[in-house]
């Protein structure tokens, strides 16, 4: 295992990641830090990074590299985008950081950072075709793709620091500023030709710490019971009144708002302003929000080196063996428990009736139903529960994360606890418990039927016969614990299918 450092130097904020690479391309972050620098602040008098701003940023990078130096990490991989790109003493300060703190800094190109933020996006979401928005502080990148090949992108050298520099004289009140960004933003993207030509049907993907402050600010008036941003769903019609609330409020007012970062509350509106000009532009009706970007681009190019070429082609089946990995499960268990259960799914379809796309939760799991054992073995599988709750899976709307962390939970001896459930009644339906329950069951038994972890039942075979199921299974070797342990499912069985259980 190897130990990076990853530090993205932006116009508004610093930030580092360390993450351990594993084996076999996978990796995990494992610690974070972030500060809000503003190197871009003030730049556009004269085209220069400021005095002050660069000494902030130098005390910001030496914290940075004492966090790495104490937390073993081997390599420092730092690169700087908008602000750094078009400064005029770029050269000198890229020379006083390499001198002062011991990190070299790459510079990116407009066309490097947006193809980093689009491997970011496109390796941790499921969504084939799409439109990129990325707002920074010094920049505004808008990337498309169509079948998970990037068609074209732009850099607009405007960000929610610049256009509020840009707009916060003459006079104007707050919501009169949040206007005149709208109006000004909406003039670019004219001038962006190939977005008249973009797709109707595309989905509008948010990156970066606007949309980031912008979940927090929904999460606290909604009172959404999920912490996890990536695959956050919003409605420009939830959207709306949001902006419309914050547009107005002077900045005392603005860093009173839960959620709201201090240190964004300044330039909140105008990325809020960027995005209400680009929806109404592009006539999205919901857009959706990626914790992934330009850091996770280069996570991936490091782990991952075969991403520079292509996609990750499985992005949920990556990301759950990331967490099976990292959580130290049994790999050939879980595999035959994820394996049992597709075929329970498969052979039991007659009695539930489901769609294929409920395989996928019951295969998120069947792959996590473990992971919980990390923390203690007693009560593992509502740990369980609560890693998968809160764990990002790429790949996976919030609502199958919340049905799965329910499932995993049933998988032994465990019931649903109503007052949890409820919680949730945001993301999931009614109707959606009894789906739990049933997923819950052939969980229980798939684990059952692997309860030695030696794979001695290697097969299932259904018979539905008048008010019983027949269950045959192919063995290789003693399966009677496995057969037994099974056996102790068949009153859960006969509540959810209302069938008797056999097991032979």
């Amino acid at each position: 295992m190897e130990k990076i450092g990853i530090i993205d130097l932006g116009s508004n904020s610093a930030r580092l990641v360390i993450v351990n690479l594993f084996a076999d391309g996978y990796f995990m972050v494992v610690d974070e830090l972030k500060e809000s620098v503003r190197l871009g602040q003030d730049m556009e008098r004269d085209g220069f990074l400021k005095p002050a701003r660069v000494a902030e940023t130098v005390k910001t990078l030496k914290m940075f590299k004492k966090l790495c130096d104490t937390s073993g990490v081997e390599r420092i991989i730092a690169v700087a985008t908008e602000a750094v790109r078009r400064a005029k003493n770029q050269r000198s300060f890229l020379d006083e950081i390499q001198a002062t703190c011991g990190i070299k800094i790459r510079v990116l190109t407009s066309e490097e950072e947006a193809v980093f933020v689009y491997r970011g996006v496109i390796n941790t979401m499921d969504i084939p075709k799409g439109i990129i928005l990325e707002i920074g502080g010094g920049s505004t990148k808008i990337v498309y793709y169509n079948r998970r090949n990037m068609l074209n992108y732009v850099t607009l050298p405007f960000g929610a620091v610049t256009l509020t520099g840009l707009f916060s004289g003459d006079g104007l009140k707050p919501e009169e500023q949040a206007e005149k960004i709208e109006e000004f933003f909406t003039e670019q993207l004219k001038q962006v030709e190939w977005l008249k030509e973009v797709d109707a049907d595309v989905q509008m993907i948010g990156v970066g710490g606007s949309f980031r402050n912008l979940f927090k600010i929904t999460k606290m008036v909604r009172k959404y019971p999920l912490d996890t941003v990536h695959n956050y769903k919003m409605s420009t019609e939830d959207f709306v009144p949001v902006y419309d609330m914050i547009k107005v409020l002077d900045l005392d007012k603005k860093k009173k708002i839960k959620g709201l970062s201090a240190a964004r509350a300044d330039i909140l509106p105008a990325a809020l302003a960027v995005i209400k000009s680009f929806i109404k532009y592009m006539n999205v009706e919901t857009f959706t929000f990626s914790g992934a970007g330009l850091r996770e681009g280069i996570m991936f190019n490091q782990a991952l080196p075969m991403t520079l070429e292509k996609p990750i082609a499985d992005v949920l089946n990556y990301s759950l063996t990331t967490l099976v990995k990292y959580y130290d499960c049994n790999e050939k268990h879980v595999e035959h428990v994820v394996n049992l259960s597709i075929q329970l799914f498969k052979q039991l379809r007659v009695l539930h009736k489901f769609p294929r796309q409920y395989l996928k939760i019951l295969k998120i799991a069947a792959m996590l139903h473990d992971c919980g054992m990390r923390a203690k073995y007693y009560n593992h599988p509502r740990h369980s529960w609560y890693i998968i709750l809160n764990s990002t899976l790429s790949g996976a709307t919030h609502r199958e994360i919340v049905l799965a962390a329910f499932t995993a939970c049933c998988h032994n001896r465990e019931d649903i606890n109503l007052l949890d459930w409820t919680r949730y009644r945001d993301i999931v339906a009614e109707d959606d418990l009894e789906i739990v329950k049933k997923l819950g069951v052939m969980l229980r038994i798939a684990e059952s039927l692997d309860r030695s972890s030696a794979g001695t039942i290697k097969g299932i075979n259904c018979d539905i016969l008048g008010d019983s199921v027949i269950m045959k299974t192919e063995v290789e070797g003693d399966a009677a614990l496995e057969i037994r342990n099974a056996m102790a499912a068949s009153s859960e069985f006969r509540k959810s299918f209302h069938k008797n259980l056999e097991i032979l």
